[in-house]
């Protein structure tokens, strides 16, 4: 099964396969189906899920912004177009699990120095 980060690299790859065009809006609205229909299904949320729920709280952070708007239109008003606004998402959303790595990679370093 592909996990949630997965799906959305091979979005990346392939968008209109996935979303019909090239839409960061169309976008949203695929990845809130797939909430959706795991949520129906009662199948408890993944870590990368769980990870994924803060990138809205982030978005907010990265443009200082403290507003009701849905990331996703909020990339697109910093963005050209819906297709430059899914382009410029994808290179956030790199942005945004590469710090999460790097603080699990810290905070793992941290756990193992306390347990030695």
């Amino acid at each position: 099964m592909v996990d949630l980060y997965d799906l959305i690299r091979n979005i990346q790859k392939r968008p209109a396969m996935y979303l019909g065009r090239v839409s960061i809006s169309n976008l949203r609205t695929f990845l809130a189906g797939y909430c959706f229909a795991r949520r129906q299904m009662e199948i408890p949320q993944t870590q990368q899920e769980q990870q994924f729920s803060e990138f809205q709280t982030w978005i907010q952070q990265k443009f200082n912004l403290n507003s009701h708007q849905t990331w996703d239109q909020i990339i697109l008003f910093f963005s050209q177009d819906e297709p430059t606004a899914l382009e410029q998402f994808f290179k956030l959303f790199d942005e945004f699990t590469q710090q999460f790595e790097s603080e699990f990679s810290i905070n793992a370093t941290v756990a193992e120095e306390a347990l030695n």
